[in-house]
């Protein structure tokens, strides 16, 4: 049970199991969270509202709108509000295209409770803190070409204004690799410094969230600028202000790094800031 002095979150679960949703609302409400449970997508804007939740727990595989649909709904209505998906599918992509529709985290049916409460402890700590208790938040900018990501709103505003609100773990992976220029991370480091700890490893929740980054801020997509692939290796940040590779050499600019003994070769473009090092001593999100 929480202290007397905690705050209490709000967890709104979409589900149209109704065993489960009985039973999510008891243990989570034995473990200190406000719950709330819908069999469908027809009262959410009512809930959200009237009882505005911290977090979603969001099943895909429902009646009448789909998980998914709704999913798509919420980020583009509600901004950065969390969501962690739910699915019975085997299929990774299913988990996939939630995380492409602006969920934070998925967790597979069947599930222990426990795992559940850990996941949405595990967002909602890297959640915005000002929105869940008015605490200081973060400060500053980040340009991307001509997108600025603000650390304080957390959202993306394009050259002619156009505001994108981003979801928790598409904010913290461009938030780290912003605050990391140049600096090449694995997937699991970039897993670590956006995600926390208490999270598997599945690489292409990494790489479908940079890709829908890549479409979001990259003049072309398919030959990224500022978010490169080093080959072998992970990803790294590219500012405007790094010289770039002319006519497909290996260079930065043309992406075509690589994660070997091959990454450094002399001539390649390269300078000694962009040696594939990771540094122990970066701070872990909580």
């Amino acid at each position: 049970m929480p202290k007397s002095n905690e705050r209490q979150y709000r967890i709104l679960v979409i589900d149209d199991d109704p065993r489960l949703r009985d039973l999510l609302q008891r243990y989570l409400t034995e473990n200190g969270l406000e719950t709330i449970t819908l069999p469908d997508s027809s009262q959410i804007e009512k809930i959200m509202q009237r009882f505005p939740p911290h977090l979603v727990v969001l099943d895909l595989m429902l009646p009448g709108e789909d998980g998914l649909t709704i999913c798509r709904s919420l980020r583009n209505t509600y901004g950065s509000i969390p969501i962690i998906i739910l699915t019975a599918r085997r299929e990774e992509v299913d988990r996939i295209v939630g995380l492409e529709m602006g969920a934070d985290d998925y967790l597979g049916k069947p599930f222990n409770p426990r795992e559940l409460l850990a996941r949405i402890h595990a967002v909602l700590r890297r959640a915005p803190k000002h929105e869940l208790s008015g605490a200081p938040t973060e400060t500053g900018t980040i340009q991307f070409g001509h997108f600025t990501l603000n650390l304080a709103a957390r959202t993306l505003t394009g050259k002619k204004g156009e505001v994108t609100h981003l979801s928790t773990a598409e904010f913290s992976l461009l938030r780290v690799l912003g605050q990391h220029p140049r600096q090449p991370f694995t997937r699991e480091r970039l897993s670590l410094l956006a995600r926390g700890k208490g999270h598997d490893s599945f690489d292409r929740a990494i790489d479908m969230q940079i890709s829908r980054l890549r479409r979001l801020i990259e003049p072309d997509p398919i030959n990224p600028r500022f978010i490169q692939t080093v080959r072998g290796f992970g990803y790294i940040y590219v500012p405007d202000d790094t010289p770039t590779a002319k006519h497909g050499a290996p260079g930065v600019g043309a992406s075509r790094l690589k994660g070997d003994d091959s990454f450094s070769k002399p001539g390649d473009g390269l300078s000694d800031s962009l040696q594939p090092k990771i540094d122990n001593d970066l701070p872990v999100s909580p």
